[in-house]
């Protein structure tokens, strides 16, 4: 019987939990979770029909604003199994992810599930990760990626990934990632996160606490003992846009005043206008952390650190130290994220003003 591939429906949805409930014990999608999937996911869910029954599914999410997609869930039915049939939707989702130009398919696997591991291996994915405790049962799963599109060798420098513990330390986050890439030995710590942003921050945001201005996290690492660089695309205070009140502004600028003559008293290398030139950073040992507009990772309005790990010709690849749950992301999801250089150009330009703003820490 002919098998016929289209995108899932609501109407599947009793189809679609028979066979969540017959392939899998664990960690199982709900209705709630397959609507979110079908109606509401940036993604897609493609199923397998012979006739009129379901035999098969694959979910795949896009990351927005990056060219990472990850095939989130894959089921087959029992009496379809060996047909075949899991290759022809995994070759369907590369597919998928292509046609939404994304550069790499990431996925998670429970490490006792061999027949799945030769599945992914056989079709050109490669392992690069153990989570410990992963599903619910407490398994482990190993963690595989496929470059759908052709890349070169990673640079030499490995960048650790740290999580941000609150909303508004993505700044520390980054500046630890970027001194632990430069000190192996260097444990990062949320001691040291929230000691970093009681250096920089600027007090006030758009709302609730203040981020890091690019001012503060160059003097806490300078501080730190690392060689600098702080490039910026304007001079004077930042981010007063977002902030409606007065006396919030007077503050702002007060900080952004004793900042400045601060970094006089330092080695701080400070550049204003010109060029990021990330290969020639990267390729001198630079660890650059970039103000971005969040926007385009998840369509709020706000300034967000992330750190640029590697680069090649087609893309910029960045951490990201906030996990988004809403979209079903995991850690992994938000390290090396491959981004276009057009995509990167257009994030990297915050507010009216289009402010450019990087911090780049070197080894003395």
């Amino acid at each position: 019987m002919n098998t016929v591939f289209r995108l899932a429906v609501v109407e599947d949805l009793p189809a679609l939990l028979e066979l969540e409930q017959q392939c899998f014990t664990t960690d199982r999608l709900n209705s709630r979770s397959f609507l979110w999937m079908i109606t509401r996911a940036h993604g897609q869910l493609l199923v397998a029909q012979r006739g009129e029954q379901l035999v098969g599914y694959a979910v795949v999410l896009f990351h927005r604003g990056t060219s990472l997609a990850r095939l989130y869930s894959i089921a087959i039915a029992t009496g379809a199994r060996g047909s075949g049939l899991g290759k022809q939707l995994l070759e369907r989702v590369e597919s998928c992810a292509l046609e939404h130009d994304c550069a790499y398919l990431r996925l998670e696997v429970r490490i006792d599930n061999p027949a799945a591991i030769a599945l992914y291996e056989r079709n050109g994915y490669r392992r690069f990760a153990l989570i410990h405790d992963y599903y619910q049962d407490h398994a482990d799963a190993l963690r595989l990626e496929k470059r759908i599109l052709e890349h070169r060798d990673s640079r030499s420098i490995k960048v650790p990934w740290y999580r941000q513990t609150t909303d508004f330390t993505c700044g520390p986050a980054c500046l630890l990632m970027a001194m632990g890439a430069l000190q192996a030995d260097r444990v990062l710590e949320r001691r040291e996160e929230l000691q970093i942003w009681r250096e920089a921050t600027t007090v006030f945001m758009t709302a609730g606490h203040g981020g890091c201005s690019p001012q503060g996290l160059a003097l806490a690492a300078w501080r730190r003992g690392f060689r600098v660089r702080l490039q910026l695309s304007m001079d004077g205070p930042l981010f007063l846009d977002g902030v409606r009140d007065e006396h919030k502004k007077d503050v702002m600028r007060l900080v952004h005043e004793e900042f400045t003559a601060q970094l006089l008293e330092t080695d701080v290398e400070q550049v204003i206008g010109g060029p990021l030139n990330l290969p020639r950073l990267l390729g001198d040992g630079g660890q650059p952390l970039v103000l971005i507009s969040s926007y385009r990772l998840t369509r709020s309005k706000a300034p967000h650190w992330v750190i640029v790990t590697d680069c090649d010709d087609e893309f910029v690849y960045l951490h990201d130290p906030d996990v988004d749950h809403s979209q079903h992301r995991q850690p992994m999801d938000c390290q090396h994220l491959p981004v276009s250089h057009g995509e990167f150009d257009k994030m990297c330009s915050f507010g009216r003003g289009k402010l450019r703003a990087a911090v780049i820490l070197y080894a003395r």
